[in-house]
């Protein structure tokens, strides 16, 4: 008895053609998930961005001959029988219920090969697979997570699906057509999103998971992704502060001097950051009790003067750690298929010159289990309550994800979802341990990370204007991707030498725009060219100073005042990681976002919204004087500064002197945000 094309089984669609097999399903309101494979069965191992606990939405599936759709809400899915090249196909397209438009659909890019939906064996249960989908004039991409490339519409690029320091992978894209797309695969690959196809490529997978999500505005399709992939939690007051931090306090006596500085002068400091380094050797889990002799104390006294702690935390394993051995024997170690077992050459604390360090495996719950304990006893039972996780992409070099056996599988199937697993497994201890109001920094993320408490930050970038630049399309495009709580290192982590007066103006130009991002963090490995010799160029030494005080009583009197204006923000800001926590949406905003139907805002892509209420143009070019920028059509705009009122749908030019970053309200925001700039 032949078998058919479609079968309906309860809430869910089953296509096979040949050895195909595809799973279609609608997984939300005006939201529809595609699996398909062509092995025996699916592989329900494979780490998903997808919440486990959504009801399945009212849906509609019907068979009509060599034709079968899924419709919910907006998104009606066709999955059509189609004679192509030697052999037929099946074909799929996404359609909006309501406007009657072509979402997105596959597409064949050769009369005879390859088809829509690719396979090349691998070894094993393994495939490296292509799917093809048509390009459209006009279209643009945003989200995809974090990188460099300096762009907010990714039109035209190419995204490597591989997590670097700076490089965040989040495979989740907004359409300028009225639709997301969640890639939920952690296989390493590509997306080409190039002018004659859209492709998405997967290096090594048993598998293809993607959800395709509907909307009228990109506001509806971030909503629709948090109903998915989960809500972000509501952030602690105390995050939403100033958070001081460098590479790196070496002591316990350090940190005290400089914190107790801050408190004498007035400063508000939300968050003390003590970077790596602090512990006995990588992997022990334990603060190193020769720099650190009473953690306990240093936490108690930090926190009297309104300051918590955050402390840094690697994943990495010394080859001369105490537990190396025991974590090896266990398993609890990223293993490697070929050559040495260690993932990188590099220092450590407590050891001469460079050693081998290994990556615990995040992707095996045991293993979590096992790093967190360690954490518990070694810096816990201290009082820390908020965890640097640096390093944690892995931070693997060379990186060869073919070369890299998970508890969960093939590096390359699996290894961009270490982050999150990473971040999980502290967010779930953390709640057992019953630590409210706990934060996690963290260097890479993907597909859910919102769901804990984690700020991502934009990694190593360098002390320079361009890539101050980079960094607000950066961080716009992780809004796009469901990110509300990010950050970048204020100044540049590279290059900044504290007596220069060009790093002067960045740092004062990054630390203006660093008021308006969801999280206000300073740091960076500062030089100093009448320095110590060791100061910017060893690493372990930790690099000059970098105190609001360090560069100079003018440039002082600068960020003295941008720390003024975060505080009076506060109340504001608050209110907008609340609305994030409920919706989904995050508080900083590409224009595009707040203004979807002004085509003169969507391609704006220096400025950006705090909110609904708060416009901010970041100065970005050495020596400006004069900022050019776009006030929104629609709303009526205040001057924050001087209180001048404009329309809106215009190009104007604003005066930026060196204390001043073009801010503009929109009219009828609440008197005590007008209140907190002064202009009236």
């Amino acid at each position: 008895m032949l078998r058919a094309l479609f079968q309906v089984d309860t809430n869910r669609l089953t296509c096979r053609i040949g050895r195909e097999t595809l799973l279609v399903e609608p997984v939300g309101p005006s939201a529809i998930r595609v699996r398909a494979t062509k092995n025996a069965r699916f592989d329900d191992t494979l780490p998903s961005g997808l919440l486990d606990d959504f009801s399945p939405p009212e849906a509609e599936l019907r068979i009509d001959g060599d034709l079968a759709t899924v419709t919910t809400g907006r998104l009606r899915a066709e999955i059509r029988k189609m004679p192509r090249g030697l052999e037929p196909t099946l074909e799929i397209a996404f359609h909006d219920t309501e406007t009657g438009a072509v979402l997105l659909e596959e597409e064949m890019p050769h009369i005879l090969y390859p088809n829509t939906r690719n396979y090349d064996a691998e070894e094993g249960n393994l495939w490296r697979i292509e799917t093809q989908f048509k390009a459209h004039e006009g279209e643009r991409f945003y989200g995809l997570g974090q990188h460099q490339h300096g762009r907010l519409d990714q039109k035209g690029c190419v995204i490597d699906l591989l997590q670097m320091n700076t490089e965040v992978v989040i495979p989740f894209l907004v359409s300028s057509r009225g639709y997301g797309l969640i890639w939920n695969n952690p296989g390493t690959g590509r997306v080409e999103l190039a002018q004659n196809r859209t492709r998405w490529t997967l290096d090594a997978s048993p598998q293809i998971d993607y959800v395709v999500v509907a909307g009228p505005e990109p506001a509806a399709i971030l909503q629709g992704y948090a109903a998915l992939t989960g809500h972000p939690p509501m952030m602690p007051d105390w995050a939403m502060g100033f958070w001081q931090c460098k590479l790196r306090y070496s002591t316990q006596d350090e940190v005290l001097e400089i914190a107790r500085e801050y408190h004498r002068r007035g400063l508000p400091v939300g968050c003390f950051v003590i970077d790596f380094f602090n512990w006995t050797k990588g992997g022990e889990g334990r603060i190193d009790p020769a720099a650190f002799p009473d953690p306990a104390a240093m936490v108690a006294e930090l926190e009297a003067m309104g300051m918590r702690p955050m402390i840094s935390v690697w994943p990495t394993v010394n080859a001369n750690a105490e537990n190396f051995e025991e974590m090896r024997d266990a398993g609890y170690l990223i293993e490697h298929r070929r050559g040495v077992q260690a993932s990188s050459i590099f220092l450590d604390a407590n050891s001469e010159g460079r050693v081998p360090l290994s990556f615990y495996d995040a992707t095996n719950p045991d293993a979590r289990a096992y790093h967190w304990a360690r954490l518990r006893e070694g810096y816990v039972r201290h009082g820390f309550k908020a965890f640097w996780l640096d390093a944690n992409e892995p931070e693997v070099y060379p990186a060869h994800p073919d070369n890299l056996r998970y508890h969960l599988g093939d590096g390359r199937a699996v290894t961009n979802a270490y982050p999150v697993l990473h971040q999980q497994g502290y967010a779930e201890h953390m709640a057992e341990e019953g630590i409210e109001g706990g934060v996690l920094l963290s260097r890479s993320a993907w597909l859910g990370t919102q769901r804990y408490p984690v700020v991502v930050w934009s990694g190593d970038v360098h002390s320079t204007f361009p890539d101050l630049a980079r960094q607000i399309r950066a961080g716009l495009n992780m809004a796009m991707s469901g990110i509300p709580w990010w950050t970048t290192d204020i100044g540049g982590f590279k290059g900044g030498d504290i007596r220069d007066p060009a790093f002067h103006e960045l740092l004062v130009r990054w630390f203006q725009y660093g008021v308006f991002c969801p999280v206000f963090r300073l740091h960076g490995f500062r030089q100093d060219s009448n320095g110590d010799e060791r100061l910017g160029r060893d690493f372990l030494f930790g690099g000059a100073d970098n105190e609001v005080w360090s560069f100079g009583p003018e440039v002082e009197a600068l960020l003295t005042a941008c720390l003024s204006l975060r505080e009076r923000l506060r109340p504001y800001v608050t209110a907008q990681m609340a609305a994030a926590h409920e919706t989904g949406v995050p508080p900083m905003r590409p224009l595009l976002l707040e203004f979807p139907g002004d085509p003169d805002a969507v391609g704006v892509d220096d400025q950006f919204m705090l909110g609904p209420d708060v416009l901010v143009a970041p100065v970005l070019e050495a020596g400006a004087a004069v900022r050019r920028l776009y006030l929104p059509k629609g709303p009526t705009w205040r001057d924050a500064w001087n209180g001048e009122s404009l329309d809106g749908g215009q190009w104007i030019e604003r005066d930026c002197p060196i204390d001043l970053i073009p801010v503009f309200l929109r009219e009828g925001a609440n008197p005590d945000l007008v209140e907190a700039f002064g202009s009236d």
